[in-house]
């Protein structure tokens, strides 16, 4: 019996470059073969029926005060001191928070800005704003 000569070489080898290419190619086989599905078009989207009732009346939130050298302005109408102080409370009485504007013309005198201040104040309205036109 012959005995066989072991051979002792080197380990095989696996190239990795080929390899990495054909991966490197087939991802991007994919990536541009992929067709992306739209998902909004397919979303089922139901929406609540309209409520027949009406919106209940809310005040503004926006309120704009104009100060003149003999008067005061109120939503575009012209308006006592009085008048104004009634307004305000009822509209304080809806929400605290209403935005007031107050507009004052260059003629106009100091103490009329001090009185809408002072009824604002009363009507406990904190969020204003002070113009000189």
């Amino acid at each position: 019996m012959k005995k066989s000569k072991l051979r002792k070489g080197e380990a095989a080898k696996l190239e990795m470059t080929p390899m990495i290419d054909v991966v490197f190619q087939l991802l991007i086989f994919f990536i541009v073969t992929l067709k992306q599905e739209d998902i909004l078009s397919h979303l089922d989207v139901w929406r609540p029926a309209p409520d027949s009732r009406p919106p209940p009346e809310t005040p503004e939130d926006l309120l704009t005060i104009t100060i003149y050298k003999d008067g005061y302005v109120l939503k575009g109408r012209r308006v006592s001191l009085q008048e104004l102080d009634r307004q305000l409370t009822r509209l304080a009485g809806f929400s605290k928070s209403i935005s007031v504007i107050i507009k004052c013309t260059a003629d106009s005198p100091h103490k009329h800005l001090v009185r809408v201040l002072d009824v604002c104040a009363k009507c406990d309205l904190r969020n204003l704003s002070v113009f000189s036109m």
